[in-house]
């Protein structure tokens, strides 16, 4: 295609329905790819192991290697890395694991750790490791630089067509329709499908006129740097250890490991409080690091690059998540902010979701079809995205470190409608989120049920009580819902199954949902519920076990008005451990302080 006269953009260039039609064949790739960060070369490579003929172009505007901030990865990211065929590869990357997280976050300055899996058992783990056993608990904490290219790379090795250094000058559309895309060489790309994969930038989000709405208050502003020669904090077993996540009087501090020697060390405030302080980004974030004890101590004897970087972290969501033949995904549909490190499990998963949808697409789906495909998508990349932002939310305003804060911290509650007592803040944190994760378990993002109660009393000393506790006859709730198709993305296909559908919320009738619904429905009696999986699932207890993955989904269907339970005093009760205890997963911290250590040695 001869690329025409310059064009502003948002400028149109019309062409009729039949000349689209026509010249089908004309199409140079079936999807093209703006921008080859990890949800631009996951999106390949997930589409790649499963239909390798596909063909795909991913236009990338830098030059790789190239330093990017967000190394924090969750245990999620692993199964897709594993999918793709790209675990390996990072894997003998040699990145440092991460077990969970040590916070000084919430009701005490006392330390506390959340972590992913007993670090004992990690102690044992050897490395290089394939994707099995305790590695399927485990995340990265990754040097960009190293990791996107790995994944880049790998994307071409499936087949890809990579073009770095290329920049999309110019979106060719019709209306919401895209023609094609115009390059800084001059050539052209024209694919059946299009996707914006930029990041923050959202070049296709912005040309194709997609308005962003911020979602919260949180508007903050995130200044980094990288050190050589930092110590860690704990280290466990060969590689492992937690990141830090360290409040502040205004903000807060990471401390991330991302390499033997390499450690991202980054401080967020408020915009609007750091113009209060008449400071340069340098001045303020040196001046932060030397006066936490703890990362001075880490850093005694490191040395900075150099080079503070800045960028805001302000979240927010698309209006709308695609078009005619074009679609949104990573953070050009929507950013969470980083304090729960959920950005990169975001990217890959909706990238790995998207690779799904397009396959479908491509094979050539029914018109009505094709227009339940592209929702489904948009509608549960902007779910998740908005669920990590509300639970930011309550992680700024529970935590009573912000001293400098407090009144920003009151407006986030009260902007977001967060009240603070024990019961109404889990409500207004559950309500909806457990169900559309994953529509087969109740999670969201690194939480299950059990694990946000634990961590809602570890933030405020105050607990919300399990629901399951107060009933022991249950009957299932479904009026006024409407029966619709839920997407389901597993093994290389779009799964369609059945949920219902309340207002905002959703109960699918597949994974544990679908099974309590089938059991309650034919005896709500506790007792007998539980046998019947016990029966046909298996009778063990602890964690991920039938039992247990059964009992967080009942909570949610009650959390969610799809249950509504009673107490009969003649049929036995379950009772559900109280979440104002330590457990082996959130508990307080035991490490050696890195102050004492540090000083030992010297």
């Amino acid at each position: 295609m001869t690329a025409g006269p310059a064009m502003t953009p948002g400028h149109c260039r019309r062409t009729s329905k039949d000349m689209v039609s026509s010249h089908q064949s004309d199409f140079d790739c079936d999807v093209a790819i703006i921008g080859g960060g990890p949800a631009g070369s996951t999106l390949a490579s997930i589409i790649l192991t499963h239909r390798p003929d596909t063909r795909i172009t991913i236009l990338e505007k830098e030059t790789f290697p190239r330093d990017h901030v967000g190394e924090s990865q969750l245990p999620a990211i692993g199964a897709i890395l594993d999918e793709m065929g790209c675990w390996d590869k990072v894997e003998r990357a040699g990145f440092p694991l991460k077990v969970g997280a040590t916070y000084r976050w919430g009701r005490s300055s006392e330390l506390w750790d959340f972590d992913f899996i007993d670090p004992e058992i990690v102690e044992a783990v050897e490395r290089p490791t394939p994707y099995e056993g305790p590695r399927v608990h485990t995340a990265f904490q990754v040097d960009r630089a190293i990791y996107d290219e790995i994944l880049l790379d790998h994307a071409a090795e499936l087949g890809a067509n990579v073009r770095q250094a290329t920049q999309v000058r110019e979106v060719l559309r019709d209306g919401d329709r895209i023609e094609s895309l115009e390059l800084d060489d001059g050539s052209s790309v024209r694919a059946r499908w299009y996707v914006d994969a930029s990041g923050h930038v959202g070049l296709l989000r912005r040309r194709m006129g997609v308005e962003t709405r911020p979602e919260t208050n949180l508007q903050n502003i995130a200044f980094w740097d990288y050190w050589e020669n930092a110590e860690w904090a704990v280290e466990i077993g060969v590689g492992a250890t937690r990141v830090q996540v360290l409040s502040q009087p205004a903000g807060w501090i990471w401390f991330i490991p991302i390499g033997p020697t390499r450690t991202s060390i980054g401080y967020i405030l408020p915009s609007s409080h750091f113009k209060t302080l008449r400071k340069s980004p340098t001045e303020v974030y040196h001046e932060t690091i030397a006066a936490d004890p703890r990362v001075a101590a880490l850093t005694r004897n490191a040395t900075a690059r150099g080079m503070v970087e800045a960028t805001k972290d302000w979240s927010f969501t698309a209006e709308r998540g695609h078009g005619e033949n074009w679609f949104l995904v990573g953070e050009s549909l929507g950013f969470a902010d980083p304090i729960l490190a959920a950005g990169m499990s975001l990217a890959h998963t909706g990238a790995r979701e998207l690779g799904y949808t397009l396959m479908e697409l491509l094979d050539g789906a029914k018109p009505e079809d094709e227009e339940w495909l592209k929702d489904s998508i948009s509608t549960q990349q902007l779910r998740r995205v908005r669920q990590h932002i509300k639970f930011a939310d309550f992680w700024y305003a529970a935590n009573g470190q912000f001293t400098d804060l407090q009144e920003h911290c009151r407006v986030i509650a009260e902007e977001s409608g967060m009240k603070m007592k024990p019961d109404a803040a889990w409500r207004w944190l559950a309500q909806g989120g457990f169900t559309t994760d994953s529509g087969v378990h109740a999670t969201a993002g690194s939480f299950d049920p059990g694990t946000l109660k634990q961590v809602q009393w570890m933030l405020t000393d105050r607990v919300s009580g399990w629901q399951v506790n107060k009933y022991n006859v249950y009957k299932l709730n479904l009026r006024n819902a409407e029966r619709r198709r839920l997407a389901i993305y597993h093994e290389g296909k779009v799964q369609r199954r059945e949920c219902l559908v309340r207002g905002d919320n959703i109960l699918p009738l597949a994974g544990w949902y679908g099974v309590l619904v089938d059991l309650i429905e034919i005896d709500g009696r506790v007792d007998r519920i539980f046998q019947s999986i016990a029966k046909n699932y298996g009778g063990e207890s602890g964690v991920a076990s039938p039992q247990q993955l059964c009992m967080q989904a009942l909570e949610v269907l009650l959390t969610d008005s799809w249950v509504i339970g009673r107490l009969d005093k003649k049929v036995p009760r379950l009772t559900v451990q109280s979440s104002d205890e330590e457990t082996l997963f959130v508990h307080w911290n035991r490490d050696e302080c890195p102050e004492e250590r540090t000083s030992e040695s010297t």
